[in-house]
C-alpha cells in the first residue's frame, strides 16, 4: 500500500516561520514524480499551493505564496517539504500533500493534512 503522511503543522504568529514534512512510503520515491503542496481553509475549495518534480529542477507556485514559500524534496529520506516564511494570517489552512505518478492523469495519492494556524 502506499502511505502519505504530512507533518511539521502548529500555530505560529504572523510574520513567523514554519517548515512542513511529508513522507511517502509503500514505493520508492521515484515512483512520484511530482509532488505537490495544497491547501483548504474552512468553508472554502482546495487550493494549490506548489509542485516539484523528481529531480527538483521543475517547482511551480501560486501567485498567494511566490516569494514566500518554498518547496523542496529528498528523494534519500523520501520526503518533500513547504518551508513557509512571513506568514499571514490569511494562511491559516489544513495543509495537504499529494503525488502524480508520470502515467496518472492527476494526483492519486494524498495524505489526511496537518493544520497550520497563524495568529496576529
Amino acid at each position: 500500500q502506499v502511505q502519505v503522511v504530512e507533518s511539521g503543522g502548529g500555530l505560529v504568529q504572523a510574520g513567523g516561520s514554519l517548515r512542513l514534512s511529508c513522507t511517502a512510503s509503500g514505493r520508492s520515491f521515484r515512483y512520484y514524480e511530482v509532488m505537490a503542496w495544497f491547501r483548504q481553509a474552512p468553508g472554502k475549495e482546495r487550493e494549490f499551493l506548489a509542485f516539484i518534480g523528481w529531480s527538483g529542477a521543475s517547482t511551480y507556485y501560486a501567485d498567494s505564496v511566490k516569494g514566500r514559500f518554498t518547496i523542496s524534496r529528498d528523494n534519500a529520506k523520501n520526503t518533500v517539504y513547504l518551508q513557509m516564511s512571513a506568514l499571514k494570517s490569511e494562511d491559516t489552512a489544513v495543509y495537504y500533500c499529494a503525488t502524480k505518478e508520470a502515467a496518472a492523469a492527476g494526483y492519486n495519492y494524498w495524505g489526511q493534512g496537518t493544520q497550520v494556524t497563524v495568529s496576529s
